[in-house]
């Protein structure tokens, strides 16, 4: 591989991170573990245990970034976490 092609390379997994985002799940006191659990199991497709870590550190470190991906693909989904009533952003 000559050093343009590896250079060209590099940029390209660069450019892939830059355009990544996230939705950070924030820590509340209203809703029940068992309704964030399936909330995220529901919009953003976690498996079970995917589901119950993410709620288990969102209880105990305050958030979590519970998915990745591009800003396409998470804003409906931030939004139907917004819509019940769960606190979330998308960075």
């Amino acid at each position: 591989m000559s050093t343009k092609e590896k250079i060209k390379e590099e940029v390209d997994i660069l450019e892939q991170k830059a355009h990544q985002h996230e939705i950070v799940l924030h820590n509340d006191e209203v809703n029940t573990f068992d309704f964030v659990i399936e909330a995220l199991i529901s919009v953003c497709e976690h498996t079970l245990e995917q589901a119950e870590q993410c709620t288990m550190l969102v209880h105990y470190k305050g958030k979590c970034t519970v998915k990745s991906g591009t800003y396409k693909d998470l804003e409906p989904r931030c939004s139907k976490l917004l819509h019940l009533g769960l606190s979330a952003e998308l960075v």
